[in-house]
């Protein structure tokens, strides 16, 4: 009876050991996917992120990246991916999943740089509702100092859109209905054929990446100035986040601060990308001043107005947080 015993305390030890091994030991594989294709702009610093992962996560942790765009998932369906677990981490914008989280538009008119978040609170923050609310770990923005702007088929001479369709999404619907415009809701990989068939007169994008999906061909103008700051960030599910131990958070989380900074030089850039499309024959539209600070105005007060509406208790903490 006694020998029996202690094997059977002997095989509950082996069996507790080889439970937890996983998380203490072996290395991990986590699945990922992005709202984007893959080498589409959107998807790019991610992309480095996860590569940058393999390289330095080895015998720790590394990342199975399943690829992006509508032939994965619907883009706006990866953040209840996420919150599910059907994915353990996503390269998505907060605005795809307002649906889930309406406080996600808030990151995308941060003006407050990124890399300032971890100290101001704001990263505790965020962290904090996106968990409560959707389940998942805020781990880093891949997308940053990017403003959107309003391209159009049709020239206009003032703020006015009325009349006018426009393919948009939750983050400037308000802002873009305030004008008179009716906005409609498509995925970024309809918007071609959207603008082909004349089903829309423009739509909002930020200033980079129109090219990835030959959006030039049916654009002739860019509205100055730009409004907003596109986020896109690295989500990932709450419970895959919890069962990483130390080592790999920390792999994770080195290569997330990493890809937060190769948005330090965005500005510049966007310089070279209006040069583009220049060459591409889309004109800027400059308002007069006095309508451009008009412009500029109702973009900041339409989107904190709904941001406040949609969540009173945390739209004015974001504000503070986020804003300057």
């Amino acid at each position: 009876m006694k020998l029996i015993k202690r094997l059977g305390l002997f095989t509950a030890a082996c069996a507790m050991a080889l439970g937890a091994s996983p998380v203490l030991a072996q290395e991990i594989t986590i699945k990922a996917v992005s709202a984007w294709p893959e080498g589409n702009f959107f998807s790019q610093n991610f992309e480095k992120f996860v590569q940058k992962v393999n390289a330095e996560g080895k015998g720790s942790i590394q990342i199975n990246y399943l690829g992006g765009g509508a032939k994965v998932m619907p883009p706006f369906e990866v953040g209840n991916a996420v919150k599910s677990g059907v994915v353990d981490m996503a390269n998505v914008t907060g605005n795809f999943y307002t649906n889930l989280l309406p406080e996600s538009d808030a990151l995308s008119v941060s003006t407050i740089p990124v890399q300032e978040w971890r100290s101001n609170g704001a990263y505790d923050y965020v962290n904090k509702l996106w968990g409560d609310k959707l389940n998942a770990h805020y781990l880093g923005r891949a997308i940053d100092n990017m403003p959107y702007h309003l391209f159009m088929k049709k020239q206009i001479s003032k703020p006015d859109l009325a009349g006018m369709r426009l393919r948009g999404i939750p983050i400037y619907r308000e802002f873009f209905t305030s004008m008179g415009g009716n906005v409609l809701t498509i995925a970024p990989g309809e918007t071609y054929t959207a603008l082909e068939r004349g089903v829309i007169d423009g739509y909002g994008w930020p200033v980079s990446g129109i090219f990835d999906l030959s959006l030039q061909e049916h654009t002739k103008y860019r509205v100055e100035p730009g409004f907003y700051n596109t986020e896109v960030g690295v989500l990932m599910n709450l419970n895959t986040w919890k069962r990483l131990n130390e080592k790999q958070r920390a792999v994770l989380t080195s290569a997330a601060i990493w890809m937060e900074n190769l948005n330090l030089d965005n500005p510049k850039k966007w310089e070279e990308e209006k040069k583009r499309q220049t060459a591409a024959g889309i004109q800027p539209i400059v308002f007069s001043p006095a309508e451009t600070a008009a412009y500029t105005k109702r973009a900041t007060d339409t989107i904190w107005e709904s941001i406040n509406k949609r969540s009173p208790e945390h739209g004015t903490k974001l504000r503070q947080l986020l804003t300057r």
